[in-house]
């Protein structure tokens, strides 16, 4: 009796109405409802920034945003050269000179450096980034332009360095190898051990040249050996033209020949020694370095692959029938 004498007014009515229970149960469900709406608020909103998450790191990934490279403030422009030179390969034409544009482009760049490390590759590729390299320079005088070697630099891969003002290099990295080869293999001697017969049928007394399964033809091996030689001066007149009186000639700078870094300096075929940080500090005398190298995305090696995949399986892979600089 104590107790019930101590409750309340207000709880006094509450539970003497005859609907007080029906009310405190509609109390109840309207919480539970509006818990239940505020969770799917939080639910909703989770789910929504994980889709724009999601979204972004996609666009990313396929390189529709994220490689804005307009940066103001002054630095130096960093396009790496790395691996084979070949067209649709890790290095290639348009690559590099995608990069060269949107360097040159920026109102920051005041140096640019080529961080090479190619054994070499493609001729026409190597030519195509050389003459931009040069035609760029001519545009933009003011820009001075940097080879830098790591590993190495041979062939294809010093036909770029060349058109740069200088190169720089290890002691250790491995210059030079001017000098152009084509090769593959000859099966004839197998196929007549095992009996198998070659049928190659043409229209055109030289489309079979080169066949792996024919036998060889002096007259169309002496046709590539010239072609080979025509190359070999294109790629002696790029060097000396790129090195003039500082290049040291002799009977084997040419041959296809490589030396250390140290020995490159001194054979002229290289300035100085220097990493992409020390050029960047010491020589362009700006150390804020900004990576200007193309980037694949994932639908241009998509693209690739397909590619490549569809030429492999029509049979019209012909690498080994040109050219290369390595």
């Amino acid at each position: 009796m104590q107790e019930e004498n101590q409750q309340s007014p207000e709880l006094k009515q509450a539970t003497s109405s005859p609907d007080w229970a029906q009310q405190s149960l509609e109390r109840i469900a309207l919480a539970g409802l509006q818990e239940q709406k505020t969770s799917r608020r939080w639910s909703v909103l989770f789910k929504s920034l994980t889709f724009i998450y999601l979204f972004f790191l996609l666009l990313m990934l396929l390189g529709w945003v994220g490689q804005n490279k307009n940066v103001s403030a002054a630095h130096t422009a960093l396009i790496d050269i790395t691996g084979v030179i070949e067209a649709g390969g890790q290095v290639n034409a348009d690559a590099v000179i995608s990069s060269l544009k949107d360097a040159y482009d920026n109102k920051g760049t005041k140096g640019i450096i080529l961080r090479i490390n190619s054994p070499g590759g493609s001729p026409v590729q190597a030519g195509i980034i050389n003459d931009e390299i040069h035609r760029q320079r001519t545009l933009h005088p003011d820009i001075p332009v940097y080879a830098v070697v790591e590993d190495i630099c041979a062939s294809g891969g010093y036909y770029i360095a060349v058109a740069a003002d200088k190169i720089f290099v290890d002691k250790a990295s491995i210059v030079g190898s001017i000098g152009v080869l084509m090769d593959g293999y000859g099966f004839t001697e197998i196929m007549k051990k095992v009996g198998v017969e070659r049928r190659l049928m043409t229209a055109g007394e030289n489309k079979g040249m080169l066949d792996p399964f024919s036998p060889v033809n002096p007259k169309q091996k002496a046709f590539a050996q010239s072609m080979l030689d025509q190359i070999h001066q294109q790629f002696i007149r790029v060097v000396r033209e790129g090195r003039g009186n500082r290049l040291k000639e002799s009977e084997e700078t040419f041959s296809g020949l490589f030396w250390n870094g140290e020995e490159s300096i001194k054979l002229g075929l290289a300035d100085a020694e220097g990493s992409a940080d020390f050029v960047a500090r010491e020589v362009i005398k700006e150390s804020e370095i900004v990576d200007f190298t193309y980037q694949e995305t994932v639908v241009d090696r998509f693209a690739k692959k397909l590619g490549a995949s569809m030429a492999q399986e029509l049979g019209v892979s012909a690498k080994n029938l040109l050219p290369t600089l390595r």
